[in-house]
């Protein structure tokens, strides 16, 4: 959309070349999985797979294809081109990176492991752990130097799968229950956090860095609110509901013998916290500055941000029913 951006076309570039090798790896997994079992269908891919065990060949395809459906989310290590696409898009583009293809793809995730590969989720389930693993790592240490909002919120992506990823490695109903309200959660805070991104203009221009945020509670007090409950949420801090989709994957993590992921999960998150209160340190406690941020909002981002924040408050109460169509979608998947 940017052609005569730079760092647009960089980005564009960066995405079509890692898009193009997931998908080959994809396609190469898909290949490997047909020769081995002498079908494409995910029935006949899980009957091979539970009556012979799984061959050296077999796993190799599901190797492959774990790393194709990885870019998809954005899972170290193969997170490579978040930050730069998120910063190098249009602000609307990124909302949309952020929210839609994540919800889908880790809907295809476990698709894919449970429909084709789910009677041996032991030969899965430590791969997939251990994405989880770094990618929360990864995604908590290599935000704090952000400056860039942009930026800034593809490594709290990254994070985010992460521990979105920890329920799918459970390999169990629960655990599938836990990923998809986590999903549910994360992605209601981040169309709030964007719409609050696509308001931060000067003199009608984007800004993307934080420092803008100086005092913005001194100028727009309800929408700093606003942001703050997000970020609160966005990092876990009880009993925002924000705090309650990682209280689900880290239960269901300890019951399926992943104690060790659930306490890294924790270690990952309070590092994470650091940079969502660095912004609302700004907000409330930065330096003073005359020329600040544009005081327009359009409506309907308004409309967006407030609502979410209000539901990160009010969706303790029952999750909105969050908690029982998951559990419904998970036991159909897990059979």
């Amino acid at each position: 959309l940017r052609r005569d951006s730079a760092k647009s076309t960089e980005a564009g570039l960066k995405y079509f070349v890692l898009g193009a090798l997931s998908s080959g790896m994809l396609l190469y997994g898909a290949s490997l999985t047909y020769g081995y079992t002498g079908t494409t269908l995910f029935s006949g891919i899980i009957t091979t797979a539970s009556e012979d065990g799984i061959s050296l060949g077999l796993l190799f395809g599901l190797v492959f294809m774990i790393c194709g459906l990885a870019f998809k989310v954005s899972a170290v290590p193969f997170h490579m081109w978040t930050p730069d696409v998120y910063e190098g898009s249009p602000t609307p583009v990124t909302a949309f990176f952020s929210t839609a293809p994540k919800m889908a793809a880790m809907g295809l995730f476990a698709r894919v492991m449970f429909d084709a590969f789910g009677h041996v989720t032991h030969d899965w389930g430590q791969v997939i752990a251990l994405l989880s693993l770094l990618s929360m790592f990864l995604g908590a240490v290599a935000a704090i130097s952000q400056r860039n909002i942009k930026r800034l919120m593809a490594y709290s992506s990254i994070a985010h799968m992460g521990y979105a990823l920890m329920g799918l490695a459970a390999g169990t109903a629960g655990g599938v229950q836990a990923m998809l309200i986590y999903m549910a959660i994360y992605v209601t805070m981040n169309v709030g956090t964007f719409a609050f991104i696509l308001a931060m203009e000067k003199d009608g221009q984007p800004v993307t860095d934080i420092s803008a945020l100086n005092m913005y509670s001194k100028r727009e007090p309800l929408r700093a609110l606003a942001m703050m409950v997000l970020l609160f949420s966005l990092a876990g801090v009880p009993p925002l509901v924000g705090f309650f989709g990682k209280f689900y994957v880290l239960m269901a993590a300890v019951d399926a013998g992943y104690a060790w992921l659930a306490i890294a999960g924790v270690i990952a998150s309070v590092i994470g916290a650091f940079y969502y209160l660095r912004i609302v340190y700004y907000m409330y406690f930065g330096q003073d500055q005359e020329a600040g941020l544009d005081g327009t909002m359009n409506p309907v981002l308004w409309a967006f941000l407030m609502a979410s924040a209000a539901i990160m408050v009010v969706g303790v109460v029952n999750l909105f029913g969050v908690e029982g169509l998951a559990l419904s979608a998970a036991e159909t998947l897990v059979n």
